[in-house]
């Protein structure tokens, strides 16, 4: 060890007197020239001191003179070195360590002190040490000055507390403060006075002025006028104002004030009051700019080519972007509408069928064969097996018949492969179907339809007055024909009122689109309803479970039902004979291996029966007149889109 420090030692002190010599003679050189070149212009102002330089190096390198050389650095001659001391327990202690031994450190520490300061000295001017130091303090403090902004904003407002960004743990059911809420649609004059707490959507934000400010609070269908002026007494601060005007279009807001009446009517708001805002907090902001303008999506076609006359371009928002951001297109007042139109519908249905003794029932949507024949199913396996989504409740409500229930009903999802790009198909719809015994006739079943559909018309018109304004304001309409007692025509009379008409139709084949739109012309003409039913159908044109007619096979004891000219439901008496069954399932093409228990079922006792199944969406659709039945499915599902 005593001879690793001493080789040590010998090795460091050659390269700290040579770091030593470098730094003296770089700092000899530069005297040199500042004493040589810059001393006779000392007088001379900083700037022209450093033109002048920089004059002086451009003609030496038009010379292409080369740079001043460093002269040699002379060696120290193996004598000149100094003599190593003679070994001591101290210096042995020092070599045993990991510290260089205290002479040679302190010399090696200070010669390269020296020479990184000569170096930085030689590299950095002191000028720009200075340009750097300012920088760094002037960003420091403007990083002081941010962060102390918005507290010492808020320590200057007095009112702080009334507005602001509610924290997440205040929203993640901390507490119950027993706060009364005040719905936006119960305002109206009788508030007018009082304290009221709303929660809505920031539908407008419109500042007036820095003291001034109005937001419009959108909840569900209603909406309401908020007013902000700033206002000692009020508690209201300019801070408070521009916090209001900051938040983005469609956050979520508490609002807390008094209600007063405008001095004008409110055209841009449901609600005729107006709020005087006294606190305003943010739940949760929406991002500043959303995928689509809520106001755009609210506009009828009208009023765009209304605004395109006048030379001024509006946004029209497709079907698709609709449905692509379907989150933000049901927020529309005519969504919102159409929707609850929808849930009016169902609830009715439901209310007439128990109000008839029927028997809600839920069959399963996972089936090991066809229900209604064809090929236009969802294969899937189930479990190892072949399996399909059921294209209706078919089969099990007849099953639920001969298991004694006499009349049931069903309100289910209902499944089509058909790769039908229509207006008015879908892959998957609600079904509302029902089943129900035979005494006589099916024209029963007939009747049923008659009474259920003539109550939700009546149900619709007189208690949905204010959904379906909302709706006709955006997609306008003509209010549904029907009569107190349906109108019930044979396939062959609704087949000649067409010929007559010029309309030429297969023999025995069913309706198409044009020919149904083009009777529903006539038969109101004539008739003057948009309701109707055309029974005694073609039997080659419907389902294997259909009855025939006693009177000649090749028509059924079956009917279609109409509205606006199109088909909303399709229906008719079923065979309960097991042995027919199974032929006419054979004949459309139906393994009868895969539909075995539901045959099985009529040989143990069936009694005569019939029902029908409609689609949900498309009696909203064509009540309301609308163009599309993608417009009346919460989140469509076409060959075309599984998503969102």
């Amino acid at each position: 060890m005593t001879d690793r420090a001493h080789s040590w030692s010998l090795y460091l002190a050659p390269h700290v007197i040579h770091s030593c010599y470098a730094a003296v003679e770089q700092s000899v050189i530069k005297k040199k020239f500042h004493t040589q070149t810059l001393a006779p212009h000392r007088s001379l102002s900083l700037s022209r001191r450093h033109r002048l330089r920089l004059r002086l190096t451009s003609r030496r390198r038009r010379r292409q003179e080369p740079p001043l050389p460093l002269p040699p650095l002379p060696r120290p001659s193996p004598s000149q070195l100094p003599k190593p001391k003679p070994y001591s327990s101290s210096f042995a202690s020092a070599a045993m360590s990991s510290e260089p031994p205290p002479d040679a450190a302190a010399a090696a520490a200070s010669s390269a002190g020296d020479l990184a300061a000569d170096l930085s000295s030689a590299t950095i001017s002191k000028k720009q040490l200075k340009k750097d130091a300012r920088k760094a303090e002037k960003a420091e403090k403007a990083s002081q000055r941010q962060q102390q902004q918005q507290p010492q904003a808020d320590a200057d407002d007095p009112f702080a507390a009334n507005y602001g960004d509610v924290p997440v743990e205040e929203i993640q059911s901390k507490t119950i403060s027993g706060r009364v809420w005040t719905e936006v649609g119960g305002l109206d004059e009788a508030a007018a006075g009082r304290s009221v707490l709303i929660r809505g959507a920031a539908q407008a934000i419109r500042p007036v002025s820095k003291k001034m400010a109005f937001v419009v609070l959108r909840e569900s269908m209603s909406t309401v006028q908020c007013v902000l002026v700033a206002s000692a007494d009020a508690g209201v601060s300019t801070q408070m104002v521009r916090f209001a005007t900051s938040l983005s279009k469609e956050s979520i807001v508490d609002v807390e004030g008094v209600v007063s009446l405008p001095k004008e009517p409110l055209k841009a708001t449901t609600q005729q009051v107006e709020i005087q805002v006294r606190k305003i907090y943010c739940i949760n902001r929406a991002i500043p700019t959303l995928p689509i303008n809520l106001e755009d999506a609210s506009r009828s076609e009208a009023e765009i080519e209304k605004a395109e006359q006048a030379g001024e371009k509006l946004v029209r928002v497709g079907q698709d972007t609709r449905l692509n951001y379907r989150a933000i297109d049901l927020r529309t007042p005519a969504n919102q509408a159409i929707f609850r139109i929808q849930c009016q519908v169902e609830n009715k249905f439901r209310e007439y069928f128990l109000s008839k003794n029927f028997v809600g029932i839920h069959s399963p949507k996972l089936i090991a064969g066809s229900s209604e024949g064809g090929a236009a199913v969802f294969k899937l396996q189930y479990n190892g097996q072949p399996a399909c989504l059921a294209q209706s409740p078919q089969l099990y409500k007849q099953m639920a018949i001969c298991g004694g229930f006499e009349r049931v009903f069903e309100v289910g999802p209902v499944f089509r492969a058909e790769n039908s790009n229509t207006h008015r198909h879908l892959c998957e719809f609600v079904g509302l179907d029902a089943e129900m015994e035979i005494k006589e006739h099916y024209f029963e079943v007939c009747d049923i339809i008659d009474g259920l559909f003539v109550a939700i018309f009546k149900h619709l018109n007189e208690n949905c007055k204010k959904e379906l304004e909302t709706i006709n304001r955006q997609y306008p309409f003509e209010p549904l024909k029907y009569l107190e007692k349906t109108l019930k025509l044979t396939y062959e009379e609704g087949i000649q009122m067409l010929k007559e008409a010029g309309t030429e139709i297969e023999p025995m084949g069913d309706l198409n689109t044009e020919a149904e739109k083009k009777l529903g012309r006539l038969v109101k003409e004539k008739y003057g309803t948009e309701f109707f039913i055309l029974y005694r159908y073609p039997l080659a044109v419907r389902p294997f479970y259909t009855m025939p007619c006693y009177d000649n096979p090749a028509y059924s004891n079956s009917f279609d039902v109409f509205i606006r000219g199109e088909e909303i439901i399709s229906g008719a008496q079923r065979i309960h004979l097991p042995e027919l069954l199974t032929k006419r399932a054979t004949e459309c093409g139906i393994d009868a291996s895969t539909i075995s228990s539901y045959i099985e079922s009529f040989s143990y006792g069936a009694p005569p029966h019939g029902g029908f199944g409609v689609g949900l969406e498309r009696v909203v659709m064509l009540f309301c007149a609308l163009n599309n039945i993608r417009k009346t499915s919460l989140f469509p599902r076409d060959p075309q889109r599984l998503v969102p």
